[in-house]
């Protein structure tokens, strides 16, 4: 690399493992980008990938990438001179460059594909076992090493930049955190270097919006119904990234969606804890600060993330299995509806109980019953005897397969004797998945060698080593308590949604739901009345009540945000939970329809910007 451009151009292509193969010829066709950018893994995806390259050693990576991104664009992607970093390697990288370099010599193309390896720790399960880690969050012991599915540590951005400073043009990692893919090549188009905290940060944060796709574009969105006739064609985001680190997000023109200081905000406060530090092999992030401003039409502008020094770990995460799992959806109809559902449920645990006594299989784990329509996702306060139709989820989990097959048995040969109007879409019985739970623990850096090469030649490549960590951050004041004078009687309740917009989601059996005041003088009103009791009562449903701070709550003063994160409240998490939502991702919601209490000017102009927005 000869001189450092001042911008960088990054279209974010895919969120995960199954997304739709638009983004790549759409991005294509804007004719700007400089790097594509792919993040396909999640926890239950290395999984699915370790359990296919058992199968059969040529797979365990993400087969999209080569069948639909690589083949049907490689010609116009070379023709641009566009590069392109993804983690699509998952447990085999060197199999899908393999793939890759066959689809470039089926084009006759001269591209060079480099390989990230040396996450994956599978080969040491014998050893990490005798070391006995207990898991980060919970204090589990180390699962069972027959268990085991996958093992892999969150690698960063560094070896990334290093394959592209060797002259790749795709370059494909296992699993590297899903901000590094846009990190990595910011660090080889800038030379940012180690240490340069802010930098690191910035380029973490710009990786972070566009890791989801069109999640930042408008995809679930607060205010849904602004694009809701244009969700098909919805534009994948862009990143035009400056060598401070400030960047712009925009999307394709003509394309659909929007780009809002709400679209891009809600996908900052994505699936992230503690604000202040979000860690990342790389970079400690503090987005506590960041400034999100609307310069134009579908065009925003970001600054002001800051950073710490990285941690000397990197977060591992294995995944083992722990028995199975089943369940279906039924549908009730008329009077008392919620009751019949109830009823038709509890028969057939029943029943199903008494097949396993009668095979000596024992009982089940676990049982769910969730009447949706009901109110079951607001708590049992919540729920409606009104409901005229519903949805039953019944689930169950047990160590065998034929545990919970006889759980789908049993509630299917109700069908004559149910509560009046059972009913729905049916076709074949679903059938027992493997209950995969997630492991995670911390490995010094030092223990874990990565390594890199470009077409089988290697790299010379050390990854950069922090001592110390980052130290805690210095927490910005509270905002001042606006009405602590104010009579009750002299203020005005208005649901949470007409005041903030919401984004919640998941990290294992953790949820955290982002809000984020739609003027600067709603925060203080949202801060006084959203307190972390409350929020704690509202899912009180749904936590545990293992963790001695159920919730957390952090200000972000720079977006006018608050973020709750909420421990043990997910049933285990990812495919090991029975919820109906597993991911959190319906949390938002339900806390926007909290009533907060406000003055009645405040009151007003929530009132006629709702108006607005629906005009």
């Amino acid at each position: 690399m000869t001189s450092a451009p001042d911008i960088v151009r990054i279209g974010g292509a895919s969120g995960y493992w199954g997304e739709s193969a638009m983004a790549t010829p759409q991005l294509l066709a804007d004719r700007s980008v400089d790097f594509l950018v792919y993040d396909y893994l999640a926890e239950i995806t290395m999984s699915i990938l370790a359990r296919a390259r058992g199968k059969n050693p040529a797979m365990g990576y993400a087969t999209d990438f080569v069948s639909a991104v690589l083949k049907p664009n490689i010609r116009e992607i070379a023709a641009q001179g566009v590069k392109v970093v993804s983690n699509a390697g998952g447990v085999n990288p060197e199999a899908c460059a393999e793939a890759a370099r066959a689809v470039i010599a089926e084009a006759g193309l001269d591209l060079k594909v480099g390989v990230v390896r040396g996450d994956d720790l599978m080969a040491d399960r014998e050893r990490l076992a005798e070391a006995a880690p207990c898991e980060m969050f919970s204090g589990a012991p180390f699962p069972p090493v027959k268990n085991l599915a996958s093992i892999n540590a969150y690698i960063g951005a560094f070896p990334i930049a290093a394959a592209l400073d060797a002259g790749a043009d795709i370059v494909i990692t296992g699993r590297c955190v899903d901000s590094a893919v846009t990190l990595g090549a910011c660090i080889h188009a800038f030379g940012w270097r180690p240490g340069e905290w802010d930098w690191l940060a910035a380029g973490s944060l710009a990786g972070h919006i566009l890791e989801c796709g069109p999640q930042a574009t408008g995809g679930n969105h607060t205010d849904w119904e602004g694009i809701a006739g244009s969700i098909d064609d919805i534009g994948y985001p862009i990143g035009d990234i400056t060598s401070d680190g400030s960047f712009t997000l925009r999307k394709p023109a003509g394309s659909g969606g929007m780009v809002t200081v709400g679209t891009v905000a809600e996908q900052m406060v994505y699936e992230i804890g503690d604000p202040q530090a979000y860690l990342l092999p790389d970079v400690c992030c503090d987005f506590s600060g960041v400034a999100i401003e609307q310069l134009g039409e579908d065009r925003v502008g970001v600054t002001g993330a800051r950073g710490r020094p990285a941690p000397p770990d990197y977060k591992v995460s294995a995944t083992w299995a722990d028995g199975f799992r089943a369940g279906g959806y039924f549908t009730f109809t008329g009077r008392n509806a919620a009751g019949k559902a109830q009823v038709f449920a509890k028969a057939a645990i029943a029943r199903a109980q008494a097949a396993l006594r009668g095979r000596n299989l024992g009982d089940f784990t676990e049982t769910s019953i969730e009447v949706i329509g009901a109110g079951s996702q607001y708590g049992a306060a919540a729920g409606s005897a009104d409901a005229r139709e519903v949805v039953l989820k019944l689930a169950a989990r047990h160590p065998e397969a034929a545990g919970v097959g006889l759980l789908l048995r049993e509630a299917s040969g109700l069908g004559l004797a149910t509560p009046a109007a059972l009913s729905g879409f049916s076709g074949t019985r679903p059938r027992p998945s493997p209950v995969v739970r997630l492991f995670s623990f911390l490995a010094p850096k030092t223990e874990i060698a990565l390594s890199v090469e470009v077409d089988g030649v290697p790299i010379p490549y050390a990854e950069p080593v922090t001592e110390g960590g980052p130290g805690e951050p210095v927490r910005p004041p509270p905002p001042g308590d606006p009405g602590a004078d104010a009579e009750p009687a002299g203020l005005v309740a208005v649901r949470l949604e007409d005041l903030a917009w919401g984004r919640s989601g998941d990290k294992g059996d953790k949820a955290n739901i982002g809000v984020i005041a739609r003027r600067a003088d709603y925060l203080p009103w949202i801060w006084r009345s959203l307190t972390e009791e409350r929020v704690a009562e509202t899912f009180a449903h749904f936590l545990d009540g293992a963790a001695a701070k159920p919730v957390e709550r952090f200000l972000m003063p720079g977006t006018n945000a608050v973020n709750f994160l909420l421990h043990d409240v997910l049933g285990g998490g990812g495919v090991a939970s029975l919820r109906n939502d597993a991911q959190g991702k319906g949390y938002a919601q339900i806390l926007l329809d909290t009533p907060i209490a406000v003055p009645a000017a405040l009151a007003a102009q929530a009132a006629a910007d709702a108006e607005a927005r629906a005009a």
